[in-house]
């Protein structure tokens, strides 16, 4: 049993991006879905699929490498808001990433959502992770 299911998962992108991994296979939930479809429009992963195997599902993540330096379109995954701390952020006081060029992914009352989004829907929300 695992107690936070969203830093496994970020656990899970980290440590295939370190062992060089194509394709990476977490077990699925809606919010992992949700974060997942929100990496594949900022561009961070190549293309993920659902699978509907066994009661719970699967996501399969196929990363994303630069062809000439082999470097990762995630240079850094971290987990703000943990279950022991949550971090909540109001529309107006949503955190900025590297000064705009990374992204924060929230968890708003209209879903999850990234920083810029959450601005111009005038939404706050949880905190769940950086990503760049």
């Amino acid at each position: 049993m695992v107690t936070d299911p969203i830093a496994d998962y970020l656990t899970r992108i980290r440590n295939a991006i370190k062992a060089r991994h194509r394709v990476v296979e977490i077990p699925a939930s809606n919010i992992k879905k949700e974060i997942t479809k929100v990496l594949f429009e900022k561009g961070y992963i190549q293309s993920y699929k659902f699978d509907e195997v066994g009661p719970q599902g699967v996501i399969k993540i196929a990363l994303k490498y630069n062809p000439l330096t082999k470097q990762s379109a995630i240079v850094k995954l971290q987990r703000v808001s943990k279950p022991g701390l949550r971090k909540y952020s109001g529309a107006t006081t949503v955190p900025r990433v590297l000064s705009g060029l990374g992204t924060v992914i929230l968890s708003t009352s209209k879903g999850v959502m990234t920083d810029k989004e959450a601005r111009t829907l005038n939404v706050g929300g949880e905190v769940l992770c950086f990503v760049y």
